[in-house]
């Protein structure tokens, strides 16, 4: 496929997408920020692909978790594949989730028999339910096991024959591994055949004294740029993506990194073509008593290892499960990763309260929340949605009782960023409404839209931590406060309203008539002024016409 060299596409770079529209081949995206299919993120996605092709890279189905696989996640996946038409769509070649937690993680598999008839099947049901080719990545990893039967290249050349699925060679991947394990990156290279692979990626890694972290927050290395042109050489000028996830740079400096990786890509040849799907047989399905005892022992030691990373007490047997290089340290880096996933996730959602109660105290609320609520949703997006009632009953933060409604509000302001977009209300709109049936008219609040109170000074508690709203701390926060969360030109905001404004707007949320809002309105304030608060509601795009009553109503 002669898409030349792309770049992962990430929300610090959406302005400068959509304004300059930079000449990249290509986008790569992560399937699990859009799958909501609305919202922000959606929006630039559906504005770009008119402009660029878009590949999605999934990190969440966990292919190879025994007994965790998500249906439900495959079918939003789908869902989003059908309505983008990429142009690849690719997943990773790892587990992540036991039957009851998602670990969010791309955690390493056994490379045996077992692994192989589980993913297998897998590949083939997760191509038939999409209907296309799936293209599967290498994984960098920080243990082995001693029940590995093979090499991840031969695991995945393996599988790549077995079910027609694509390979995605991640180059840097390669080279951490090597470094990690002392496997030898160009002879995995070598043990793959020209036409298995359908992408390349090339990122940036972290080198600390214990192991190489694959963090895709650095330039490329120079030995992965070597190994690149080495497989380039063996399988052609294949689609080639450079990552950038964290420490996020300016888009020149990602340019940058895509231009040096175009030189190194027009000098190289044609790929073969590459394979088409074969139909799937049960032939590698593993029905057998040998293949059920196997099946049996992967998904127990998939439970070992997610049980160790909540339990410290059971990592000793997880490590006579590895090959004994530096594992303890090793394994210690995959809980690392599960409690900063919390942290960072649960931050991105809640700065307000990580700015009340500071980055350690915070931290510890993470991880004491993620052990009482893990993930049980593969879009992390959703994580966190219980941490207002946990906040309740926590005894830590017993002495400030405003914590849990300041949650409460976040998680709304977050989640209003994901919903879906509908035609605002307009004032002409409105004045096409006989005078005589505006009483008996319905609106409904637009689906960005949630109503918020609290028995406490929550909201100009809010306020007073936003840059330019000029709103002061509340002297006593035992004062009700009200506020609707609203999301005009696609920016999630608070607006503080007063009881009456937001009785007002309840009746309306729950299908009520225009006449009885300003009936429950003046039972709260009965000098409430119509006109400005109408004035308010259309401003900040708060109605939409759902209809007229019946003039006889």
């Amino acid at each position: 496929m002669a898409l030349g060299v792309g770049v992962g596409l990430r929300a610090p770079h959406y302005k400068q997408f959509l304004a300059q529209q930079p000449r990249v081949a290509w986008l790569e995206v992560h399937s699990e920020n859009y799958l909501d299919r609305a919202g922000w993120d959606w929006h630039v996605l559906q504005q770009l692909r008119r402009d660029y092709p878009v590949s999605l890279h999934g990190v969440g189905l966990g292919l190879g978790s025994a007994r965790g696989f998500s249906e439900e996640h495959l079918r939003r996946v789908r869902a989003l594949v059908r309505e983008i038409e990429p142009v690849l769509v690719s997943e990773h070649l790892c587990w992540g989730a036991v039957a009851d937690r998602q670990l969010n993680d791309l955690l390493p598999l056994t490379l045996d028999r077992a692994a192989l008839d589980l993913m297998s099947a897998r590949v083939g049901k997760v191509q038939d339910v999409l209907g296309r080719q799936l293209l599967l990545e290498n994984v960098s990893t920080y243990l082995r096991f001693n029940a590995d039967a093979m090499s991840e290249a031969e695991f995945m050349a393996a599988l790549a024959a077995r079910t027609g699925c694509g390979l995605l060679l991640d180059i840097n991947n390669l080279y951490v591994n090597q470094c990690n394990h002392g496997e030898d990156a160009l002879a995995a290279i070598a043990a793959i055949a020209p036409g298995m692979v359908g992408e390349l990626h090339l990122a940036g890694h972290l080198v600390t004294p214990e192991a190489l972290i694959d963090h895709h927050g650095a330039r490329v290395a120079e030995p992965v740029w070597r190994l690149y042109e080495a497989a380039l050489a063996r399988f052609g000028a294949l689609p080639t993506l450079i990552e950038w996830d964290t420490d996020i740079p300016p888009l020149e400096v990602l340019l940058a990194e895509a231009d040096k990786a175009k030189t190194l890509h027009a000098r190289a040849a044609q790929p073969a073509p590459l394979a088409v799907p074969p139909v799937p047989s049960a032939a590698f399905l593993g029905e057998g008593e040998g293949e059920r005892e196997g099946a049996s022992m992967l998904a127990a030691g998939q439970q070992l290892f997610a049980g160790a990373l909540f339990d410290a007490q059971l990592a000793p047997q997880v490590l006579a499960l590895c090959v004994a290089d530096h594992a303890e340290h090793r394994y210690a880096l995959y809980r690392g990763n599960l409690t900063t996933t919390w942290t960072k996730t649960l931050a991105a959602a809640y700065p307000i309260l990580l700015a009340l109660v500071g980055e350690e105290f915070f931290a510890g609320l993470a991880r004491a929340y993620g052990r009482a609520h893990p993930s049980d949703n593969a879009d992390l997006n959703r994580f966190g949605a219980h941490f207002n009632t946990f906040l309740r009953d926590f005894p830590h933060v017993a002495d400030y009782p405003y914590l849990p409604d300041v949650a409460a509000l976040e998680w709304q302001l977050h989640r209003a960023h994901y919903a879906p977009s509908a035609p605002a209300l307009s004032a002409q709109q409105l004045a096409t409404i006989p005078p005589e049936q505006i009483e008996a008219a319905t609106f409904q609040l637009h689906p960005a839209t949630q109503l918020f109170a609290s028995e406490l000074a929550v909201v100009p508690l809010w306020l007073a931590h936003q840059p330019g709203r000029n709103t002061a701390f509340p002297d006593n926060m035992a004062n009700p406060s009200h506020a609707i969360i609203v999301r005009p030109q696609w920016q999630a905001d608070v607006q503080p309203l007063s009881a009456a404004s937001h009785a007002a707007l309840s009746v309306l949320s729950r299908g009520g008539n225009f006449g009885a809002a300003l009936d429950a309105a003046f039972e709260q304030d009965e000098d409430f002024d119509v006109a400005a608060n109408l004035q308010h509601w259309l401003a900040h795009a708060i109605l939409v016409e759902s209809g007229l009553a019946p003039e006889s109503a």
